[in-house]
């Protein structure tokens, strides 16, 4: 007969053994289990080796978990900081309405620097003003962050929108271009149409399209020119935007382009700047009104930015100067403007946020 010691270790073993195993079926023998008077050595070795496996077992469990809970994707790293354009710039003028392809330095829209998070994923953006300046660089960084795009440009620019459609193709999302003007209503209407036929829905409008035509004085400031100017920077926001709202779901987003001027005021720009300011109050207006069914509505205000509207606008010899009178020295890029307009569009960076115009003007804060 085997003694005692024995009996009692194979019978703590085997009850273990079951525990251990999760074996709901394992019943304790009938007489009980056996009382060991005085502990048995074996018997308290072999608990104190499972005391410590299971103990070892759970750090490492908390550990893991700890390291996937923190964890954060690594992207390379760039070398350097991100090198723009000093003032002064190359004097320069354009005709009206002025192409980027012709400028020099071109305007700079890639955003090296920029990586793309799928922050849109699957959306599909409206952008006016697309084929240049802040309005390709922010339909590069909406495909960047995967939504197809379409732009609205005027016809004479039509080089420039076929540049930003392969800007668009090459971040490997569509780009749907769009000729014509803001100014005709009927176009707005249609312009939406396409969008919505093309892509099967419309997620975020981005208001941008522009007209600028500086003047010494009142005086010089033409009827016509008053007319214009709004009909184009507020009148064709509007019409815009109410052409897109029935498409417009809970988490959509209009995002509207302003300008330091509109908090400002320029001398020389009294229409441009009325309109800009006109774009903040609409902006904060219309924000109010479509909180309840979700939609949220930002405007982005920029100060000097390299773009074809300025170098159309100013003599050559006040081109090479556009910037240069605030605190960073320079004027922005629009790669430097355009993530702006990604905080506001995407739900992630932005849901509880609306009414606002963000100012980005170098270091200027009078108006901020």
């Amino acid at each position: 007969m085997p003694p005692r010691g024995f009996v009692v270790f194979r019978e703590l073993a085997l009850s273990d053994f079951n525990r251990w195993m999760g074996n709901p079926d394992y019943q304790k023998p009938g007489r009980g289990r056996p009382q060991v008077l005085s502990p048995d050595p074996i018997t308290e070795r072999l608990m104190a080796i499972r005391s410590r496996k299971t103990q070892s077992k759970g750090k490492s469990e908390a550990k893991s978990e700890k390291k996937t809970k923190g964890t954060v994707m690594q992207f390379p790293a760039h070398k350097g900081r991100q090198q723009e354009p000093k003032s002064p710039l190359p004097s320069q003028h354009q005709p009206r309405p002025g192409i980027e392809a012709k400028m020099e330095p071109k305007p700079r829209y890639e955003a090296p620097l920029y990586k793309g998070s799928e922050k849109l994923k699957n959306k599909v953006a409206l952008i006016t003003g697309g084929d240049s300046g802040i309005g390709r660089a922010v339909a590069v960084l909406y495909a960047r962050e995967g939504a197809n795009v379409a732009i609205v440009y005027l016809a004479e620019e039509q080089q420039d929108a076929e540049e930003t459609k392969k800007a668009v193709e090459k971040e490997g999302r569509e780009c749907l271009l769009i000729p014509g003007d803001v100014k005709d209503a009927a176009f707005c209407r249609r312009a939406v149409a396409q969008t919505v036929r093309k892509f099967g829905k419309l997620d975020v409008l981005v208001n941008n399209a522009a007209y600028q035509h500086r003047q010494e004085g009142l005086e010089q400031l033409s009827e016509e020119q008053w007319e214009k100017t709004f009909r184009t920077n507020i009148f064709g926001y509007f019409y815009m935007a109410k052409a897109a709202l029935p498409h417009l779901k809970p988490g959509s987003a209009i995002v509207n382009t302003g300008s330091e001027t509109g908090l400002e005021g320029n001398k020389k720009l009294l229409d441009y700047a009325s309109t800009k300011g006109a774009i903040n109050a609409f902006s904060k207006s219309l924000a109010q009104n479509l909180a309840e069914k979700g939609i949220r509505v930002n405007c982005v205000a920029p100060g000097p930015v390299w773009t074809p509207l300025n170098v159309a606008d100013k003599p050559s010899e006040e081109v090479g100067k556009h910037g240069e009178d605030v605190p960073m020295g320079r004027p922005a890029q629009p790669e430097e403007i355009a993530p702006a307009y990604v905080f506001f569009a995407a739900e992630a960076c932005s849901s509880y946020i609306t009414g606002e115009v963000l100012s980005i003007m170098g270091g200027e804060t009078t108006a901020a």
